[in-house]
């Protein structure tokens, strides 16, 4: 048999699933997820390895309508993944009904192969998961559809096995060892961005950015040092919390995440900037990794 290898985009509307997919398949947690929307931001490639192939996913934020900068950046992400991929991965919520035309009309250019995963069936009988495959099906968009639960790592095995039907033979790109393209830098920020998601509500997650500014691994400890970035002064009052409890109790339900990943020792320090209207900023977005005009 052939070696197989190629670029899997992963896209859909936010929430989805589509970051507990990609974990569901890697068995590594590496994107954050959360029940909040636009939890993702960047294109976070996730690579599968067996002996027979290579498999690099990239878990793309949900599709919108940018409403600033940010999510224009993040909208580029997604075009980025469909523009060099071999295979496309349209995620979809089961209770989900009302798919935008123009979401429909984007899937209907797309070159590649496309799958069709409907996701989050566990609470559904197999006459509604019948039903919900055919009002699919009539859109004659994809190759296959798939219904699935990547919360409980449902049909994993058979979207795999239709990938590797539609992947190109041809060798690795990357090392068989290796799991993202992303630094460890990134993937700590992802994580700590991960338990604000979690730990706060309204504006302040979605106001929120992390930046590392120093990761110095030793042999028994890593000492990370974290700039939290807010748009307000207020934001950096509810960040903190009365005499930093709030700003306590994420860092450490962050340092227990990190320290799994890791697989070692994290010391944590966080500290609480703000930086006025950052995400409509181009010098700064530039500055924490966001393309823009």
């Amino acid at each position: 048999m052939s070696f197989k290898s190629g670029f899997v985009a992963i896209i859909g509307k936010p929430n989805v699933g589509k970051s507990t997919l990609l974990n569901a398949i890697l068995g590594e947690k590496l994107s954050i997820a959360t029940q909040k929307a636009q939890t993702t931001r960047h294109r976070i490639k996730g690579i599968y390895n067996t002996p027979e192939c290579q498999i690099v996913f990239s878990d793309t934020p949900g599709i919108i309508e940018p409403k600033y900068k940010l999510q224009g950046s993040m909208m580029k992400f997604v075009n980025e993944s469909l523009a060099d991929c071999d295979l496309v991965l349209f995620m979809t919520d089961f209770n989900d009904y009302n798919e935008e035309p123009e979401l429909i009309e984007k899937l209907k250019l797309i070159q590649t192969p496309v799958i069709c995963i409907i996701n989050k069936i566990d609470e559904h009988s197999q006459e509604e998961v019948v039903a919900k495959i055919e009002f699919w099906k009539k859109l004659e968009i994809f190759k296959e559809i798939i219904p699935a639960s990547a919360s409980n790592q449902f049909n994993m095995d058979i979207i795999l096995k239709s990938l590797m039907e539609y992947l190109p033979v041809g060798a690795p790109f990357y090392d068989q060892d290796q799991l993202t393209d992303k630094s460890e830098r990134f993937v700590a920020s992802e994580i700590i961005r991960e338990k604000i998601l979690l730990r706060y509500k309204e504006e302040i997650p979605y106001s929120v950015q992390v930046e590392i500014e120093s990761f110095k691994e030793e042999e028994k400890i890593i000492r990370i040092s974290a700039v939290i970035y807010v748009m307000r002064a207020s934001q950096k009052i509810i960040m903190i919390g009365k005499g930093g409890i709030a700003i306590k109790n994420m860092g450490i339900a962050a340092r227990r995440d990190l320290e799994l990943f890791f697989k070692k020792q994290i010391f944590l320090q966080t500290f609480v900037k703000v930086k006025e209207d950052w995400r409509d900023n181009d010098r700064t977005l530039k500055q924490f990794g966001y393309e823009t005009e």
